[in-house]
């Protein structure tokens, strides 16, 4: 890779209706590196299997799609995952003991599984509801 050659993009002059059809690229973003970082993000690209111009995209994409993380989100997610697992574990063990059987250790692990793969959706809808209450009521909102 030849970290001194220069790629230039144009853009096209595009009609409006051009611009609203979904998926038509018609913008573009341009940065400036020097040769060792463009190097660094050629190979990136090259071991991701993809142009350069498609990873920069996803990536940039990617990044930007992240939420960032919200202490008081990561928090309410962990104590709605506890409270979760701890009732689904009493229900499951006294279903069990109502059958005389035992809770399995399977049916523990199963039920955590449950909680974690809900938990953040469970914390922002919560977030969500609690906030638009406040509005509602005309409280302060953060």
């Amino acid at each position: 890779m030849n970290a001194s050659r220069t790629t230039t993009v144009q853009a096209n002059n595009f009609s409006n209706a051009d611009e609203s059809k979904p998926g038509f690229r018609t913008k573009t973003i341009s940065t400036r590196l020097p040769p060792d970082e463009l190097t660094e993000v050629e190979v990136a690209a090259e071991r991701a299997g993809q142009p350069l111009s498609e990873w920069l995209r996803e990536t940039a994409l990617r990044a930007a799609r992240q939420r960032p993380a919200d202490p008081l989100e990561l928090l309410l997610a962990e104590v709605w995952a506890i409270r979760n697992s701890l009732l689904s574990l009493f229900h499951a063990g006294a279903l069990a003991t109502a059958k005389s059987e035992r809770l399995l250790p399977e049916s523990v692990l199963k039920i955590r599984d449950q909680g974690d793969a809900k938990k953040l959706e469970q914390a922002r809808k919560m977030l969500a509801d609690f906030r638009n209450q406040q509005t509602q009521e005309g409280g302060d909102e953060r």
